[in-house]
């Protein structure tokens, strides 16, 4: 992903959070990590993550802790957003740990925590996804959209989980690099 990232002109690298650790592990580690960034001169941050990495993008995109770890946009492939309907049952078992009440599961939904202060998303998800349900992401674009958060949705027939870059098959790359060229992220190509 990072390769892809600079092949279209971005500079990016790649943070290895915690995994299998209860909230709000990586949350705060990739928080941090933004933080520091903007402590060294980055000027905009967009945070790109897929499936439970698309949850805990998604959080620290929608849930700052401080004004230095707030991003500038995120990208998202089929991402777990809910902890109450349509539960991807590990992530939720992971980010929930020995704390699963009622208002921990939506604090950790990320379409529970859309504000209008949001930054862009671009979104996507297969219909036969068979972990993560493409419901997942029609709550996030419609929490988006209620919020008038420019985001974009694409939605594919066939991908799964896991589907990669391949242009020729899901097509969810060339989408998403005009909506990062739309977004002042890259030239226009």
């Amino acid at each position: 992903m990072a390769a892809w990232l600079q092949g279209i002109g971005l500079q990016a690298s790649v943070l290895r959070y915690p995994l299998n650790s209860a909230h709000p592990t990586a949350h705060l580690a990739i928080s941090a990590q933004v933080a520091k960034l903007r402590s060294e001169g980055v000027d905009r941050v967009l945070l790109v993550g897929f499936s439970a990495g698309g949850h805990a993008a998604g959080l620290a995109a929608l849930a700052p802790p401080s004004p230095s770890s707030r991003v500038d946009g995120a990208v998202l492939g089929y991402p777990v957003v809910t902890l109450q309907r349509h539960v991807h049952r590990d992530s939720a078992s992971v980010l929930l740990g020995e704390s699963d009440t009622p208002e921990r599961r939506a604090a950790l939904s990320l379409d529970a925590l859309v504000t209008p202060e949001a930054p862009p998303f671009f979104v996507f998800h297969s219909f036969d996804d068979p972990k993560v349900p493409a419901e997942h992401s029609l709550l996030l674009s419609s929490a988006l959209a209620a919020a008038d958060v420019p985001h974009e949705l694409h939605l594919y027939p066939v991908g799964g989980h896991g589907c990669g870059l391949d242009p020729d098959w899901v097509g969810w790359t060339r989408a998403c690099e005009a909506w990062l060229a739309r977004e002042g992220w890259t030239a226009a190509g």
